[in-house]
């Protein structure tokens, strides 16, 4: 393997795993966006109010309330919530996964391969926040969304690339999926960082001896997954009591899963488990979400909601903010050969690549839901997610599609 190119990978293995990989991303693509539609047209439906119910009104009660000093050992939420808070944090969970494989022996590995995906993710977060931010500065309130748009969604972009078939070379969907990876690992920072409540000290102890746990078993070269599930349970119900957002824990756990077994050199735990997990997360875990939170009534929408800074700022966010941020750090950073232009693409595909991190829906979606509690903002956050979202999922396959390639990939 060449490590002086982003793109050099001869190895057979590496890309019949990578095209299993794209495969598996880009039908759960098509299962969000199927899943979104449907939440969509339940929620503009007679259905509508039972809908709401369900998500917002139902509630799903785990554990026991002792009575003693108060203490209560118990989770009592909404649907929405355990969606949210208890789902999301299986797909955080996987999303560890990955960030640590490709950091060991991935796409993110070494220098040559991480520069140019990490300096575009970077851009990607920087200019749709600032937009956000400018858009919306005079509100204390609003201001709390600004790390809405900064957000990717790898399925749904890989869902559509998956729609322009061979017009788009390994090379983009490679980068594509580095950008993205970088991008998760941002948005886990920002929510750790500015989306985290008052803590409470008690929780915070059980989860620090969780961790404990953890390291022990690492350390200890333990390869069976069940030890390391048990104590992410009990991390994650005490990390959620705890005031930091729950699906952190998740990600957290990941990182303790080992990547090699020395008892069997030829199996790793954690490429098992995420090849065991993906199916479940893609097929179920993401659908769900965005069945769930892509429901917004278009009842009584009008300019005042559409043109509303905090719905602008996101939309504008997505669609001008990343290609602003993401094209912009890819063109500088390949003239100033910082890192070479990924093999067999075109410019105008780079830049297509820019307008598909703009397709932020799942990430967008659960930080706005981190930063507004309130119906009223959530229709503002749902109204830009989708906005900017389709806009950029739209004006990325027509050029995809019918944009010029060179001539061994057409």
């Amino acid at each position: 393997m060449n490590n002086q190119s982003f793109n050099a990978v001869s190895d057979r293995g590496f890309f019949s795993s990578a095209a299993r990989f794209f495969r598996m991303e880009a039908s759960g693509g098509i299962m969000l966006a199927i899943a979104a539609i449907l939440g969509l047209a339940i929620a503009n439906s007679p259905a509508n109010g039972f809908y709401n119910y369900i998500l917002n009104e139902a509630h799903l009660v785990f554990g026991f309330e002792a009575y003693e000093e108060g203490a209560a050992i118990y989770i009592n939420k909404p649907i929405l919530l355990w969606i949210n808070d208890g789902l999301m944090a299986i797909f955080f969970f996987l999303v560890g996964l990955e960030i640590k494989r490709e950091l060991l022996q991935g796409e993110l590995a070494s220098r040559e391969r991480i520069i140019l995906p990490a300096l575009a993710a970077i851009g990607g977060m920087l200019a749709p926040a600032l937009i956000y931010y400018f858009l919306n500065m005079g509100d204390p309130v609003a201001i709390r969304g600004w790390a809405i748009p900064a957000a990717t969604d790898i399925a749904f972009a890989l869902g559509i690339l998956a729609l322009v078939g061979s017009r788009a070379p390994v090379a983009i969907k490679v980068l594509l999926t580095a950008i993205a990876i970088i991008d998760d690992l941002g948005a886990i920072l920002i929510i750790a960082l500015f989306y985290t409540e008052t803590l409470k000290l008690i929780p915070l102890a059980f989860a620090a001896f969780a961790l404990l746990g953890l390291l022990a078993l690492n350390r200890g070269h333990v390869a069976k997954i069940a030890p390391y599930i048990m104590l992410g349970l009990i991390l994650w119900f005490a990390v959620l009591k705890s005031g930091v957002h729950a699906t952190l824990a998740g990600v957290v756990t990941a990182f303790f899963i080992p990547l090699t077994s020395p008892q069997n050199p030829g199996h790793s735990p954690l490429k098992h488990l995420e090849h065991s997990l993906h199916p479940w997360v893609a097929f179920m875990v993401l659908p769900i979400f965005a069945f769930a939170n892509a429901g917004i009534s278009f009842e009584g929408i009008g300019p005042e909601q559409l043109f509303n800074p905090i719905t602008l700022g996101i939309a504008l966010g997505l669609f001008i903010g990343k290609q602003i941020g993401v094209f912009g750090f890819i063109w500088l950073t390949i003239i100033t050969c910082l890192s070479p232009m990924p093999k067999g693409t075109t410019w105008l595909q780079l830049y297509a690549v820019s307008l598909l991190c703009g397709v932020g829906f799942t990430m967008s979606l659960f930080i706005g839901a981190l930063a507004f509690e309130t119906a009223e903002f959530s229709a503002y956050v749902r109204l830009g997610v989708l906005s900017g979202s389709f806009v950029s999922a739209v004006l990325a396959y027509l050029i995809l599609r019918y944009g010029p390639v060179k001539e061994e990939h057409v």
